[in-house]
């Protein structure tokens, strides 16, 4: 069973997803299942791993998501965007200077005119903590600050504007299952949670999920493939975000984490995570 957090709203509802699918052409049946059990409007993905003229648009038209927006590489990164509702812009961002495949944004028609989407899979950061002998780490400090100055400078929030993503940074304590064994590690350092911190305070953005799940209970959506029996130990980390502009914030109405599709043949190590608001 998902998990489910759900408030009273009115309006219409849409619904949206974000899942790190670590490979969409190697599990696109998953992301069929996914797509059949779930029914959400736009599905946003990251590390799809796949250059564009390769991207399985098929098996998403057969299931309804005829408006497709991808960013892809061969082999690494790559985030997409497929939705029932009609695309009316579409347009990604570098950061860094990469040339990686970490953005996309698109403008979404129809029930939810208007609305931007702003899809990332923000860098891991490699293993060592310390931007002085480890160039990944650097790399991911140096993405976060670019995404607090362009939300200032950009306004990116101004609207009615959602960013989801693979954000690899569990910000608060009850992020991981452990905040004084994991400390220490990438993803929930304190130059991380600081970094992040600011980005979301540059939209300001608002943290849809933890408006369902208080900040001292336990939330996940990640669990590490190193982990022979994962459920049961439940040594998870919240890296996958859903960030609403403060336009949207009274909007949205509940929030979902399908844990079950941790434990599918050949899953990918992230859950996916679905918010729905009443625009």
């Amino acid at each position: 069973m998902s998990s489910f957090s759900s408030t009273a709203g009115n309006g219409v509802t849409f619904s949206i997803a974000t899942w790190n699918i670590n490979s969409v052409r190697l599990r696109i049946d998953l992301v069929g299942r996914f797509l059949e059990d779930q029914r959400p409007d736009v599905l946003c993905l990251q590390e799809t791993k796949c250059p564009d003229a390769q991207f399985p648009h098929g098996e998403f038209r057969k299931r309804g998501y005829e408006h497709i927006a991808i960013n892809g590489q061969k082999g690494y990164h790559g985030v997409a965007i497929v939705s029932r509702l009609p695309i009316v812009e579409a347009a990604p961002r570098d950061f860094c200077a990469k040339g990686d495949s970490r953005h996309i944004r698109v403008k979404l028609g129809g029930a939810a005119d208007g609305v931007d989407i702003h899809n990332f899979y923000v860098p891991a950061g490699g293993d060592e903590p310390d931007p002085a002998i480890n160039d990944k780490f650097a790399h991911k400090l140096a993405f976060v600050d670019e995404m607090a100055h362009w939300f200032g400078r950009e306004k990116v929030a101004a609207g009615r504007a959602i960013l989801v993503g693979d954000l690899n940074i569990a910000p608060l304590e009850h992020d991981v299952w452990s905040h004084r064994a994991l400390i220490g590690v990438v993803s929930h350092t304190p130059v991380e949670v600081e970094k992040l911190g600011r980005a979301q305070a540059a939209g300001p953005w608002v943290d849809a999920l933890r408006r369902f799940v208080p900040a001292d209970q336990k939330l996940y959506t990640w669990w590490s493939y190193r982990s022979p029996d994962w459920a049961k130990a439940d040594k998870g980390r919240r890296l996958d975000h859903v960030w609403v502009s403060p336009a949207l914030a009274d909007k949205v109405k509940a929030m979902r984490v399908v844990r079950d599709a941790r434990g599918w043949t050949r899953p990918s190590d992230h859950a996916p995570v679905i918010v729905e608001l009443a625009l």
